[in-house]
């Protein structure tokens, strides 16, 4: 994964002062590197790596961070790297498995600004908005809200309404999209490809809305998860092919594969209602009960549909829990 400081973005694509109405060199001096070191025997150590390089964003005068919840999963180790050079150990405090949202506990002062939260709600297609990336101008991207839409990841993962950028930011993860007022409106997830009609793409970044942290946030801090009864969870990683959902991977030791499904199963119907889109099939799972429950899959494999029943789980009981200093 890319470093911490052997980047910049283009200079045509950096943040000009002039161009906003509020102080820019201020806000993105919120926005701090993230390293972070996880176990090589971690559940998500072989998809998400050992080693997890991003940023985050002081959104409490205490200097709370929130960040992209992948890069502080099971992390044993968390370093904090500040503008000034200055480099703090943090702990990993909370991921919320439904946003992707996490956040970290500095272990000593940062003495930088809180970043305010924005309405991502309120926020509309065209709009004027800056990927801060943590090192300030050079590290960010002007960018431009280029749609808002329902996003289905295939980790069993959906927002309803995620915000893409473009230009997309390079090095994406937990960047901080700011508003025209100077406001937090959600926490960069993901860069993707967007075709164009004549084959040539446009890359965007996927954006998790901030207005989704307010509901949670006091149970993360009291507890470092959602008090709500957790989803049920199969580790299955599937993708949409021809409107048919294929099983492309399973997670190690996960309810689908002690199911004994495998990749290139298609899932037919959930419950006997067909699917057709990652969005539907997740639901469909979600709305049979909490973790625990048994979900009925009709599976097409090799020229024969049969049923099976998989026992789901608790994704997070899977999970190394934060250790603290």
């Amino acid at each position: 994964m890319t470093s911490l400081s052997d980047w910049k973005v283009p200079a045509g694509a950096q943040p000009r002062p002039e161009d906003y109405a509020y102080d820019l060199d201020a806000a993105l001096s919120s926005v701090v590197g993230l390293r972070t070191l996880v176990p090589a025997d971690a559940f998500t150590a072989e998809t998400l790596g050992t080693e997890r390089t991003g940023h985050g964003v002081v959104i409490r005068s205490s200097g709370l961070i929130l960040t992209i919840g992948y890069l502080i999963t099971e992390a044993e180790t968390v370093w904090l790297h500040l503008g000034d050079g200055r480099v703090v150990p943090g702990h990993a405090m909370a991921f919320d498995q439904e946003t992707g949202l996490g956040l970290v506990q500095p272990l000593a002062r940062l003495d930088l600004p809180a970043l305010p939260f924005g309405k991502s709600a309120a926020a509309q297609t065209g709009e004027r908005v800056v990927v801060a990336g943590a090192g300030g101008r050079e590290r960010s991207v002007a960018a431009r809200i280029v749609g808002k839409q329902e996003f289905a990841g295939y980790w069993e993962y959906v927002l309803d309404e995620a915000i893409f950028t473009a230009p997309a930011h390079p090095n994406w993860g937990g960047t901080a999209m700011i508003g025209p007022k100077g406001e937090l409106l959600g926490i960069g997830s993901l860069q993707l490809e967007r075709g164009g009609a004549k084959g040539d793409g446009e890359y965007l970044n996927m954006v998790v809305p901030i207005d989704l942290l307010p509901p949670i946030l006091d149970d993360l801090l009291s507890s470092g998860h959602s008090r709500k009864p957790a989803r049920p969870w199969l580790g299955i990683y599937s993708t949409e092919a021809e409107n048919r959902i294929v099983i492309v991977g399973l997670a190690p030791r996960g309810p689908a594969e002690r199911a004994g499904l495998r990749a290139g199963d298609v899932i037919v119907a959930i419950d006997g209602e067909e699917v057709g889109d990652l969005a539907g099939l997740y639901r469909s799972i979600w709305s049979l009960g909490t973790a625990g429950v048994e979900v009925p899959l009709t599976i097409y494999r090799d020229g024969d549909t049969f049923d099976v029943g998989v026992n789901s789980g608790d994704r997070a009981k899977f999970l190394k829990a934060p250790k603290f200093h």
